[in-house]
């Protein structure tokens, strides 16, 4: 009960409040950390470029641990505010619901600023179909990343789950390109964020069943483009009838998304959410996992 208890008062603080100050978040200092070794490391050569990628990435995993066992070693109540504070970090529900509502607008530019700040492609030569197709896509790929993901981990292994799993896809998020900077220096960090996300991108699939069963196993079955952040964009465009497509990348099939499917988009992501805490309340209050929020 302890830890429905943490992950209730944690969901109330990210509904009402957001996203904690930049200078406080744990995912900013994962970034910063990171950050600090990228650009100071010149890239030599492939082998080495994946070994300092490697040495790069573990002492963000392990900040994120020490952050996350730091309430078991605080003394009562600052334990309970550590732990509730420190799984807030862990996802965002609220944040990323906030950014792609802005991306709805009828001003090109506007929506063309909105979309360059919830995906990493360049957005000035999108047309309006394919900056909305952007924006469906990034609210589906983070629903997993930011909501699904994170609280699976924490089922399974209590707050150092959710808060390394963070540390993991921050380090994707900022290392996970094929190009020449990152090809090799960021390897590690993909492949650990492939690993982690094998489960949960397919439970997300999961959750989009009662909107659709035919369809969304449909569009999964033409996923087969990516590991995983492909899956829970598929099923997203089969509930939505849309095509969404990143050119060169994937396309899934639907007729034009438009700006008022933005929209339809955000209230299928709120389905999900409610569908997701759901379960992970019924789970943790019931212990049904022998692990189960320790």
């Amino acid at each position: 009960m302890e830890a429905l208890i943490v992950l209730a008062l944690a969901l109330l603080w990210d509904l009402s409040l957001g996203e904690p100050p930049a200078k406080l978040h744990p995912v900013v200092w994962f970034g910063n950390l990171a950050g600090l070794v990228d650009s100071r490391y010149r890239r030599r050569s492939p082998e080495l470029d994946f070994l300092s990628g490697t040495v790069t990435a573990l002492p963000v995993v392990a900040l994120a641990f020490l952050l996350s066992i730091s309430p078991f070693i605080a003394p009562y109540p600052l334990n309970y505010a550590l732990a509730v504070y420190f799984l807030k970090s862990s996802f965002a529900v609220r944040s990323l619901y906030e950014h792609v509502a802005k991306t709805m607008t009828e001003d090109l530019e506007e929506k063309r600023k909105a979309v360059s700040m919830v995906v990493s492609r360049e957005t000035e030569s999108l047309d309006e179909a394919h900056l909305n197709s952007a924006a469906i896509e990034s609210l589906a790929e983070n629903l997993n990343d930011s909501v699904i993901a994170p609280l699976f981990y924490f089922l399974l292994f209590g707050l150092p789950g959710a808060l390394v799993y963070r540390a993991v896809n921050t380090l994707d998020a900022m290392f996970g390109y094929r190009n020449e900077a990152y090809e090799y220096f960021g390897k590690f960090s993909a492949r650990l964020d492939d690993a982690l996300n094998f489960i949960p991108a397919r439970l997300t699939v999961l959750l989009y069943l009662p909107l659709g069963a035919g369809k969304v196993f449909h569009h999964y079955r033409l996923a087969r483009f990516k590991i995983n952040s492909d899956k829970p964009i598929a099923v997203m465009s089969a509930v939505l009838g849309v095509w969404l497509e990143k050119p060169g990348v994937y396309r899934f099939p639907g007729r034009e998304p438009k700006d008022s499917d933005i929209k339809r988009a955000l209230r299928v992501y709120w389905v999900i959410v409610a569908e997701w805490i759901i379960i992970v309340s019924i789970l943790l209050a019931t212990g049904a996992c022998p692990c189960l929020g320790r």
